[in-house]
């Protein structure tokens, strides 16, 4: 085991002169007093090695003792990770003591006192290789797999497989035998190394089906894919952290991972008291039973807030390997950057745009294609969805976070202040925003096919009379109402029922704050076959009075009942106001 000594100090970043080999990434210990505090190695310049603690290094001297282990940072996966909340070093937050953790104190990630119902999968003689079920256990409601260790490498014969019946994680419920003979036990829990993508699986076709998520502004105009990517970017109080804790309520997803990376106190304090809180409208149960939270706030280590977006990645893989559907949202990813251009500024390399490191770019690909859709060796499917947000300073979009994962991203949804100020919300930019999943002909076939035939030409054309109304609306202002002809005023009024009945919505209405995608089809032919219609008003009061009647009629349809008679009321009510 290698070991070395302290030989400088700035802030968490550490020099250590080393006594053996070491590897980039591996974990390390360094000794200050009874206190033995994590790092992570980042640089290795012949015997001279930089690494980052995970925890404040105030009071560490040179010449302490530091203690390589030979690994990278990993977590441990196996039943009881739902309904946790970790930080970014998998430490059980619910379980330490006080309200913060001391340096050098780590809590356990998951409890082996705990007693599973295992039901085996497999039977002896039978072959096993990384990632194949070999057998079962129930963690809240949902099927929980317990499978060969990822680490396996090669096919292997299951020698015994324990019979069904209640076991700890560290119990041995099976021994596999490799090629050439050797018997490796298998228990509940197993480790993988968070930065190393979990491979075990057959295929990772490219995405060909939508996620429902319940917000009209994400499925009618801009849908994200089943394992697709997408990122939410705007300014400081726009609406990101609200619209994120809606996707997870809402979506069409078996599991939902949040990843607090750096956000402020109160932020993550507000979702640890209203997440316990919520029912799931999926199960009925509680929401927090299949959620699990990652939780790095801005008063951390800044080591710990990088470490934080992988953590919830690797639990996401792990998940998926059991066939589930996995919605990984990460709060905020440019808490996330600042942390590497800290480390970066901090070894002296050479900056790129604004001091981020000069590879920042492929350093948010390579995460972002760790989600996917992925075809498991038994023939099962799973997914990893991801949306993360973006906080730009000053609400600049072309700044290098943003511009970096513009490019890697499928589904851009800008937040702009200016909804945001008029209390538009979801405020997302119906304009700005896009969704590159529409040009696949596998997400085109299945909209035609699921939802409705032509479904994306009539998103085109509602985008398009959304456009002409911003075109019109500029010009009004510019002119004045009567400097313009009645035909912009009609536009601009076409445009903004598009808006308040489909854009918009309530997320604090139990009728409103989910929307399926029936509902959204039906809602959007309704207020198309309206604008399609041929208009003529005497004067702009006219037109605006007209529309702004049927919004309200609209809005009301919108927030009744889907399919009762309060509904078809209110249609027969709109058809009668044809233009």
């Amino acid at each position: 085991m290698t070991r070395g000594k302290v030989s400088g100090i700035i802030s968490n970043l550490v020099t250590v002169e080393v006594d053996g080999p070491v590897a980039q990434n591996e974990i390390c210990f360094v000794s200050s007093g009874d206190i033995r505090m994590m790092a992570e190695v980042i640089k290795v310049i012949g015997k001279k090695v930089f690494v980052q603690v995970f925890e404040s290094t105030r009071g560490l001297k040179t010449g302490c003792d530091v203690e390589f282990m030979g690994h990278m940072l990993e977590v441990s996966l196996g039943p009881g990770i739902l309904s946790s909340i970790y930080d970014g070093l998998q430490n059980n937050l619910k379980t330490m003591e006080g309200v913060f953790l001391q340096r050098g104190e780590y809590t356990e990630a998951l409890d082996n006192t705990v007693e599973w119902d295992f039901i085996p999968l497999v039977n002896e003689g039978d072959t096993a290789r990384a990632g194949s079920w070999l057998g079962e256990v129930l963690e809240n409601s949902l099927p929980h797999k317990i499978m060969t260790p990822f680490k396996f490498e090669g096919d292997y014969t299951v020698k015994s497989i324990a019979a069904a019946g209640s076991y700890t994680i560290n119990h041995v419920i099976a021994v596999l035998t490799d090629s050439e003979g050797n018997d490796r036990e298998v228990t509940m829990v197993q480790k993988w190394p968070v930065k190393v993508p979990i491979t075990c699986y057959k295929d990772k076709p490219r995405p060909f089906r939508v996620m429902e998520t319940g917000v009209r502004i994400f499925d009618t105009f801009n849908p994200i894919a089943e394992g697709g990517t997408g990122f939410i970017p705007g300014p400081f109080g726009s609406g990101k952290t609200v619209l994120q804790h809606a996707l997870a309520k809402q979506a069409e997803a078996d599991i939902i991972i949040m990843a607090a990376c750096g956000e402020r106190a109160n932020e993550v304090v507000e979702i640890f008291m209203e997440f316990p809180k919520l029912d799931d409208p999926r199960t009925g149960r509680r929401l927090m039973e299949r959620t699990i939270i990652i939780c790095n706030t801005s008063n951390m280590p800044v080591a710990a807030r990088e470490a934080s977006v992988y953590t919830a990645m690797t639990l996401g893989e792990y998940y998926r390997s059991m066939g589930l559907k996995i919605l990984l949202l990460a709060d905020s990813t440019s808490r996330w950057a600042q942390a590497l251009r800290e480390m970066s500024n901090r070894l002296e390399e050479l900056p790129g745009a604004d001091a981020f490191p000069m590879d920042l770019s492929a350093i948010i690909s390579n995460f972002y294609s760790r989600a996917g859709y992925v075809v498991l060796d038994n023939g099962k499917s799973g997914s990893v969805t991801f949306i993360g947000t973006v906080s730009p300073a000053g609400g600049n979009l072309k700044e290098p976070v943003t511009e970096s994962t513009k490019k890697v991203a499928r589904c851009f949804y800008a937040l702009a202040q200016s909804r945001a100020d008029s209390k538009r919300y979801p405020a997302v930019d119906p304009i700005d925003s896009y969704s590159k999943y529409l040009e696949y002909p596998e997400i085109l076939e299945y909209l035609n096919t699921t939802v409705e035939e032509n479904w994306p030409e009539r998103i085109a054309e509602s985008k398009n009379i959304i456009l002409k109304g911003k075109e019109a609306a500029e010009q009004i202002n510019i002119l004045g109402d009567d400097g313009v002809p009645l035909d912009y005023h009609d536009r601009f009024w076409k445009s903004e029922l598009i808006d308040f009945v489909i854009l918009q919505q309530d997320a604090f209405d139990k009728i409103d704050a989910s929307t399926p995608i029936e509902r959204q089809k039906y809602m959007l032919d309704l207020v198309l076959e309206i604008c399609r219609a041929e208009s003529v008003f005497d004067s702009y009061e006219a037109c605006a009075a007209h529309y702004k009647n049927l919004i309200n009629i609209l809005r009301q349809l919108n927030y009744s009942e889907f399919k009762s008679e309060k509904f078809y009321s209110y249609e027969r009510k709109v058809l009668n106001h044809k233009l």
